[in-house]
């Protein structure tokens, strides 16, 4: 497992066990310091170099590195001229960002519900909520666990849609041997502290070359060529703006971080993996609580190793599971609320969402990721069992 040297200690049975903690190592810092004495501070050259790399890992046409994720979903949305009288369908069961993306360029978000086992987008879900007005579907990797790509790609060809993998979750996953990422029109990448690997902030886009030099094109304030460029072949002042732009591109500083923990995203990933299959095996007869499906055609992430808590059977809900781990000093996080039930979309038109009800109240998410010993893990999976098990005997289970 590669070190995290700025990671705080995250062992320890009397210590708090984090829900999560990057692993930033010493090549990644001297890459920093590298930068911030070269002077060059915003996008430029190792920005360029990020976002090659990555669009090689991934065999797309082109990458774009920006802000966050966020921005890249809005920038998607944009390029692809979706707006006023669209509607743009989405699952519930995620988080906020795409939905508001969607909102913020005039589109109607139209949620619907998801896969009883892997979380993910339903395509007869999908299929069902088209209407005349239906522009694009975003598909959510739930967790690292890509959706069936096959189906979706399908339903949006047929119908001439846009497909934007919304892949924040699952950079270094596969499905039926392709990354995910790679069978969209466009898709989004996170980089924020908590995902498989981190910039601190940040995001990628990826995709089809004209949608994505278009989205570049807006995320430099709709200016003909980029500052480094500019720099390399003509006076800074000489620029023209073709379209009204924003600013999402991200900086070399961030950049810096992403070379190198794309670097080590292999390793990260196999320690995951390696995490995940020793708590599906500690927690297999554990009454109530049901460990993460995984197809046979996809490798996951593991960005989430979230299990499903049913009250009914554990003898106790998910958030007093989440209570319980807690007092013992052990984080966990629930992903997620599902849209739907948030203030500002309570007034969509609504339509039954069952299943992603069922899972936004029971989904629980343990700690794992590539800081965590063996003994971490143990740790979390012991408590949990003993949780259970004290709650099914009917006595509370003692700290």
């Amino acid at each position: 497992m590669r070190p995290a040297s700025t990671a705080p200690d995250a062992s320890g049975e009397s210590g708090f066990l984090p829900w999560n903690t990057a692993s930033i190592g010493e090549a990644e810092i001297t890459e920093v310091v590298d930068t911030l004495r070269s002077g060059w501070l915003t996008g430029g050259p190792k920005a360029a170099r990020f976002e090659d790399a990555v669009r090689e890992r991934l065999g797309t046409e082109d990458a774009f590195a920006v802000t966050s994720c966020t921005a890249a979903l809005h920038l998607a949305l944009l390029a692809a001229e979706i707006g006023a009288g669209d509607e743009v369908i989405s699952p519930s069961l995620t988080f906020c960002a795409a939905v508001n993306a969607v909102e913020q360029v005039g589109a109607e978000p139209v949620l619907v519900d998801v896969e009883p086992l892997t979380h993910n987008l339903s395509p007869e879900s999908v299929a069902a909520a088209m209407t005349p007005r239906t522009r694009a579907v975003i598909a959510m990797h739930y967790g690292g666990h890509p959706c069936d790509l096959d189906a979706l790609r399908e339903i949006t060809e047929e119908r001439g849609l846009l497909l934007i993998e919304d892949a924040a979750h699952a950079l270094g996953a596969s499905y039926r041997g392709r990354p995910a990422g790679s069978f969209g029109d466009l898709a989004t990448f996170s980089f924020y502290a908590n995902k498989v690997m981190t910039t601190g902030e940040g995001g990628m886009l990826v995709g089809r070359r004209e949608l994505v030099e278009k989205a570049r094109l807006l995320g430099r304030h709709g200016i003909d060529s980029s500052a480094w460029r500019r720099h390399g072949s003509r006076r800074t002042a000489q620029y023209d703006v073709v379209l009204p732009g924003l600013k999402y591109v991200m900086s070399d500083i961030t950049a810096s971080l992403g070379i190198h923990q794309l670097d080590a995203l292999d390793g990260f990933l196999a320690r995951r993996a390696e995490i995940a299959h020793t708590y599906t095996g500690a927690l297999a007869d554990v009454p109530g609580v049901v460990p993460p499906h995984v197809d046979d055609d996809v490798t996951p992430g593991w960005f989430l190793y979230a299990v499903l808590v049913d009250p009914d059977s554990a003898g106790l809900s998910r958030d007093e599971m989440a209570a319980e781990l807690a007092e013992r000093g052990i984080g966990t996080s629930f992903h997620f609320q599902p849209v739907h039930t948030l203030t500002h979309y309570r007034a969509l038109p609504s339509r039954p969402l069952p299943r992603t009800e069922y899972a936004g109240e029971r989904l629980l998410s343990l700690p794992c990721y590539p800081a965590m010993t063996d003994a971490d893990v143990d740790r979390v999976a012991d408590a949990v069992r003993r949780i259970v098990q004290d709650r099914v005997r009917g006595g509370r289970a003692h700290v």
